[in-house]
Parts: structure tokens; sequence; C-alpha cells
């Protein structure tokens, strides 16, 4: 059984007010890796089944998010280790709640309350340590599914699907909602590699507003697949910002997939054009030859700290690989730094396909 922590809608607009005042002063910072913390404990199969699901016709280990159900004391101790590690911002372990993503599983049923419990605990945590001075905030994690509405799973139809606009709003739509009906401050669609599925989000969200009768502040974070400077689906980022920026994202901004040494040039270029705060998450270096992340905490917080006196961020976190000893030391680097100024760019029609095309009268 769940239990709903959900905000009143005036809870709720205040904990936006909140969030949005607490970016125009600082340099928020957010969590870092749920997978690397999580193989820490190095789960077996029957860990991750846990008694419930003992019986389960199909092996579950890897499946991190299930864990919110059957080991939820880790699950919320990572959250409390990064906030105690001064994380203003944690994400909920919900990067692969959705049907689409839980079919693998044959866990689509589980979906509601896989994201109401990941949102329970990330609340249950982010209270805990909040203060009056300091309030901290829970963001609605919310994957790119593993399936792409652009790219042809198969080489010989280009023209070939495994899902569809509709059906990836739908999946979208249904998280969104059980994450807001555990309490969450804000939506995070992450690691975005193909933006027709984060169109697709943002649609299915927008729905869902609509219903609700309120809106909840949104997050976006694009992925840049490798040093070309594309996203997997082949557009730049300022193309990707082009795509995006009509929803009015609380923060849009980059994660994942390079380290922060690479990352820079795609967090500068967003951070010129972008009228909405940003954000960066990197990971920890790219794997190595044994999958593993080599970047140290001091080595990746020389690159943050002078991204954050570059005056590039408003939210400062990591992705895969990062730890706690990272966002400690990440907190501690942008501690009294001023935060970014969102753009005001000229006014001008900007479109996009691949690239990004800027029409001016």
């Amino acid at each position: 059984m769940t239990v709903s922590t959900a905000l009143s809608p005036e809870h709720r607009a205040n904990r936006a007010q909140a969030l949005k005042k607490a970016l125009s002063e600082r340099i928020l910072v957010l969590d870092g890796a749920a997978g690397t913390m999580i193989q820490r404990h190095k789960l077996d199969e029957a860990a991750y089944r846990g008694e419930r699901f003992a019986d389960w016709g199909q092996d579950v280990a890897g499946n991190n998010d299930l864990l919110n159900l059957t080991q939820p004391q880790i699950i919320k101790e990572m959250h409390a280790q990064y906030l105690a590690a001064g994380a203003d911002i944690v994400e909920t372990n919900t990067f692969s709640s959705t049907t689409i993503a839980q079919a693998d599983y044959a866990m689509e049923e589980l979906v509601w309350e896989l994201n109401v419990e990941g949102a329970r605990l990330a609340r249950e945590a982010a209270d805990d340590a909040s203060t009056p001075e300091k309030p901290r905030f829970v963001a609605g994690a919310i994957g790119p599914t593993n399936r792409t509405a652009s790219i042809s799973p198969d080489v010989n139809d280009p023209g070939a699907r495994n899902t569809s606009f509709e059906e990836l709003a739908s999946a979208y739509k249904n998280a969104a909602k059980a994450l807001i009906e555990g309490g969450v401050d804000t939506l995070l669609i992450e690691t975005i590699f193909d933006t027709l599925n984060a169109k697709a989000a943002t649609f299915g969200l927008e729905e869902l507003f609509d219903e609700l009768g309120y809106r909840v502040p949104l997050m976006l974070s694009v992925t840049i697949t490798d040093q070309s400077g594309r996203t997997l689906s082949g557009q730049t980022t300022a193309a990707f910002w082009n795509s995006m920026r009509h929803v009015a994202p609380l923060s849009v901004g980059v994660n994942c997939a390079l380290g922060p040494d690479l990352m820079r040039p795609y967090v500068a270029e967003l951070s010129n054009i972008a009228e909405s705060f940003t954000s960066a998450y990197p990971n920890a270096g790219l794997p190595n030859a044994f999958g593993e992340y080599d970047e140290t905490p001091e080595s990746m917080t020389v690159h943050m700290q002078e991204w954050a006196e570059s005056g590039l961020l408003n939210i400062i976190g990591g992705c895969c690989g990062t730890t706690p000893d990272h966002i400690a030391a990440f907190a501690k680097a942008v501690d009294g730094l001023p935060p970014r100024q969102p753009a005001t760019p000229d006014r001008a029609m900007r479109l996009s396909g691949l690239e990004p095309m800027v029409m001016r009268g």
C-alpha cells in the first residue's frame, strides 16, 4: 500500500516560489548518482525481489527502481547521504518507472506505486534535512525510456519504430501524476537523447496540468552523447533548446555521457541562449575499460568551480559515477558564488532541425 504525501495546491505554489527564489539567490546543488550508490550494496537477485516478489516470473536484478518497494531503507539512506553532503535538491529513484521501461521486467502494473513510493522516500528525507534557512527540494526524475521515437531499431527499415508519440506521452503523463501524488516539488525530464521523446513527455505533462488545474515546475536535461556535440537523434544543443523553449521550463541543462572537461562547451552554449535557469550534472568522466569512473571529487571540482565562477550555472550536481563525496566538494566550491543570470536574447524567430535556425527581422 502506498501513502500519499501530495502537497495541497497552495502549499505547492509556495514551494515552487521558494525554489525559484533560491535559484535567483545562489547556485543550488543537485545530488549525485543513484546507481553508483546502489551498487555499493552488492545486492543479489533475492535482495532485489524481497519477500513480495520472491516468486516473480523473471529476473529483476538491476531494476533499481524496484528497490523503492523492496529495499526502501537503502533508497532513503541514499537520499539522506546526499542531503548531508550539501544537496539542495534530491532526485527520486524513478528513472525507469514508466510502463515502457518496466516492460523489461513485466512490471508495468507497478509503475504508479514505484513513482509514489519513490517520491515519498525522497520527500521524507528532504523534509528531515530542511531548515527555514535552507529548504530542501525533491525533483521527480523521469528518464528517457529505453525506446526512441526518432530512430529505427531496424537498420533494414528506416521507418520502423518500437514506440509511438502517443504511447510515450501516456507513459510520461502517468509517471508524472504519480510523482506529484507522492509529493515532488518539480518534475525533471532527464538524460534526453531524443528530442521527440522529450516533446512527447511535455505534451503528456501539459495534458496532466490541464486536468489537475495547476502546474508543477518543469526541469529539462539533455545528454550530448559524444564529442560530436549532438544528441543521439542528431540535434545540437542550440537546436534542442529551440525545439523545447516553448514549454518555458524552470531550468534546462546537460547531464550524463561526458565528463566535466568535455561537457563544458555545451553547458556554455545553453547558458548563453536559455531564458530559463541552467543546470549541469556530468558523469565522473567517461567509463574506463572496466566500466568504472575515474574522476575524483577533486579532479571534477576544478572544472565545476570554473563553470560557476564563469557564470554558467544555477544548478550543479553529478551523474554516473558521482558520490556524496563529489557532491560535498561541489557544494563547498560554489558556496557564496553568485548564480548565473538567465539570458535575454533578442527578439527573433528561432527554429530547429538538426541545426538551429534564427530569423531576425
